[in-house]
Order: structure tokens, then sequence, then C-alpha cells
């Protein structure tokens, strides 16, 4: 276990550490020590797990790698081909290339293609108590890699508006733990799938903040972006989190998308529970997604929609809360909208005050050219215009509701409307401000109104 300066490395910040940090990968046991210092470098430092064996790059915290030109400062190479399943693992991947570690060390980029770490082909990797910052893209994950573990890590302030905290880029990956770290101030995301095949992912009791782009000239942004619209990303959690920015052109807290296809399966199986989402355009944004459970949210200070589901096939949403935060100002409209959907179940929500939704149309829970929803058991208090709209629905249930305006001086137009051709609806045993007549529906044999109370 020897020290990088043993191979040349000087540490003052003013020298160029490249080479000595290459011979000490070439010529050292494996274990990467950085005494405190600042080690420049100007190339990549690429170990090739195969040739060199296990690896630790490692430090105490006092120690800063400055990364002055393009690509990874620390690029981590494995040759595993197989899956989680230990009967896949070669004899070299199990006994050379398994669990390379990098703990302890601070990575700065210095060039606006600077890269902290990249890992590709690994199996096990472990990334902990590792900052990151002013790097076009933290932790790149590439070509494939199997049960990667990041915890305890601050990936902060990327550089320039395309920078990306944790980027799963092409990538065939299983078994991945992002849990207990910070990743924020990135302008397009904080975390990102793009264009990979990815299972079993956990997302757990992270802080992701201010991963915006408020810029109109740079629109899409997202502290969690799950863009599955080449590749499938199923088998994912999202749990536990703190995640907020501000209101950005098209930008969302969290971001999930497929393909546009009929079975809505490119994206799916996802649990989203416990977090705090808030203060972007869209808190959570669903794009032909297919199975997933949000629950147990607090959503807050969404200005444009608190939820957006659009072509989506099997949604629970269940005891949830939608309101603004009291502590910052700012135009705010929140609401759900669910468009082009079907099997969506929304059940034990609260929203007060939402402000979409004009007197002509839109309400707090807006559902438009879907099937087989069911609205139960929410209470949505305080609307602006109207509680609840169904435009073009069928096989439709809002049942058990309370659905009311309590101000000195009311502005909701209606509990509930429905607008367009709507077929096999019932709404049932609701409690409306305003009595019956504030739920407008057209008469016919295939759409029930009864039994619901007025105060």
């Amino acid at each position: 276990m020897a020290s990088v300066r043993d191979y040349g490395a000087v540490g003052d910040g003013q020298a160029d550490d490249t080479e000595a940090l290459r011979h000490a990968v070439e010529a050292g046991d494996g274990s990467l020590v950085f005494d405190r210092g600042t080690y420049r470098i100007s190339g990549t430092i690429e170990v090739p797990l195969d040739a060199h064996g296990p690896l630790a790059i490692r430090g105490d915290g006092t120690a800063r790698v400055l990364m002055t030109a393009g690509g990874p400062a620390f690029r981590i190479v494995g040759t595993h081909k197989g899956t989680a399943d230990p009967g896949s693992l070669t004899d070299s991947v199990a006994n050379r290339e398994r669990l390379p570690i990098v703990s302890g060390i601070e990575i700065v980029g210095e060039h606006d293609g600077a890269v902290g770490i990249e890992l590709t082909g690994t199996m096990e990797a472990t990334l902990h108590a590792v900052l990151i910052r002013q790097c076009l893209i933290g932790v790149h994950l590439t070509n494939r890699n199997r049960n990667v573990l990041i915890d305890a890590c601050h990936i902060y302030h990327g550089r320039g508006p395309k920078a990306i905290g944790v980027y799963f880029d092409g990538v065939n990956l299983h078994q991945a733990i992002i849990v207990g770290s910070h990743i924020s101030y990135h302008r397009h995301a904080g975390i990102k799938i793009a264009r990979s095949e990815i299972r079993n992912l956990q997302i757990t009791g992270n802080d992701i903040e201010y991963n915006h782009d408020d810029q109109d000239n740079s629109p899409d942004s997202a502290d969690v972006w799950i863009d599955s619209r080449e590749g499938t990303v199923r088998e994912g959690t999202i749990a536990s989190n703190t995640i907020q920015a501000k209101p950005s052109p098209n930008g969302s807290n969290v971001r999930i998308e497929g393909p546009d296809r009929d079975d809505s399966a490119g994206a799916g199986l996802w649990t989203i529970v416990g977090n705090i989402l808030q203060s972007q355009e869209r808190n959570l944004w669903l794009r032909s997604c297919r199975a997933v459970a949000v629950s147990g949210n607090s959503f807050a200070s969404a200005e444009r929609h608190s939820i957006d589901i659009d072509a989506c096939r099997i949604i629970n949403l269940g005891s949830n809360t939608i309101d603004h935060n009291p502590d910052y100002r700012g135009s705010f409209l929140d609401g759900i909208v669910i468009r082009r959907s079907s099997a969506i179940n929304l059940h034990g929500l609260i929203l007060e005050g939402v402000r979409v939704g004009r007197p002509d149309r839109g309400a707090a829970i807006a559902v438009s050219d879907s099937e087989a929803v069911t609205i139960a058991h929410c209470q949505v208090l305080d609307p602006t215009a109207r509680a609840i709209e169904l435009a073009n629905v069928r096989s439709t249930m809002v049942n058990g509701c309370t659905l009311l305006d309590r101000r000195s001086e009311p502005s909701m137009t209606e509990a509930i409307r429905l607008r367009g051709r709507c077929s096999g609806v019932a709404i049932r045993g609701n409690l409306v401000t305003g009595g019956p007549s504030a739920i407008v529906a057209e008469a016919g044999e295939t759409i029930v109104v009864e039994g619901n109370l007025g105060v």
C-alpha cells in the first residue's frame, strides 16, 4: 500500500501529475493512496482491471484531483460480460476485477468536457465518500456494469448547460443503488438514464436538488430523468428523497418516459414512495409508462402540474398530498392531469388550493381521452375553478370524494363536470359544495349520478 507520491506525484496543484499517476497504476499494488494535496492531471487515468487486479483509489478526504482536460479523471474498465448471477462470472472477474473502490477524494473539473469517474464493464464498483464538482458528468456509467453502489457521495455543481450528476449512458446494468448522497446543481439532470437497459435501480435517501435550467435557450431538465424512449428501464424505486428545484422550461422533479407504443411497456414496474417533490414546472411527469405505484409523497408548488400522466397504463396514485409550500413565494398551479391513459387509480389524495383550470375548462384533477379510471376517497379543497373534470372518458368512476370550496368568496364553478363524449361513468356518494347542481353531467343510460350530498 504505497502513496502515489512514491511514484513521482507532487500534489502541489502546479505540477502535471498525469504520468506519475499512470505509473502508479502500472507499477503499484492496486491501492492508489492519495495523501493531502492537489493533484493536477491533463489526461485520463485508466485502470484496466483484468491487467492489474483489484483496485482501490482512496484518500482520507484531504486530497483533490484537478482534471484539466476533457474526458474522465478516472476510467475504471472491467471485462464482465455476464449478469449478476455468480455462475456468469469468469475467474478473472471474480478474483481480479471484483469490487473496484473509489473513496475519500475530491475530483474537480477545470475543462468544459471534464468527467469525474467513468465505470465500464465493472462488477461491484463502489463509490463512497467522493466529492465531484464542476464536471460535465459526475459519474458516467457506460457499456455494461453490474452491482454498482454509490453512497455518501457529493456530486455537485456541474459544468455547463448539459451537466449531469450521475449518467447511465447506453449501459446494460442490473442491481444499482444510489443512497445517502447529495446530487445537486446540474443544469440538465441530477440522475439521468438514456438509451439503456436497466433493471433493479434504487434511488433512496438522497438530497437531489436544483438540477434545473431556467434559461429559455436550454429547455428540458429534471432532478431524476428516466428516459426509456430508446431501451427499457424497469424494476426501480425512488424512495425517501428530497427532490426540489426551481421552475424551468419543460422541467420536472421526476420524469419517467418510454416509447410511444400501445402497451406503454418501455418504462415501468416503478415505485415512487415517501419523497418530497416540489418547486418545478412539473413535480412528476409520466409518459408512456406501465405499472407505476406512487404513494406517501408530498407534492408542492408546481408551476404547471403536480402530476402529469400521459399515455400510461396501470398507474396507482395513493395517499399523497398536493399543496404549496408557504415558505416559498412564487407562481404555482399544481393539480393532476391525465391524458390518453387506462387503468388509473387515484385514491386517498388531498389537494388544497389548486389554481390550475379556468372557468371554461380544466380542474384540480383533469382526465381526458382515457378509460378505466377510478377516483375514490379523495379530498379537493378550495380549487380555483373546479375539482374534477372528465372529458371523453369511458368506464370511469368518481366515488366517495369530498369536493369543497370553503372560502368566504367561493370561485369553484362546479364540483365535477363531464365534457365531450363520455360513457360508462358513475358518480356516486360524493360530498360537494353547491349540491347536486354542482355536478354537471349529460343525462343518459351510461352515465349515473346518484347519492351525492351537497353542503
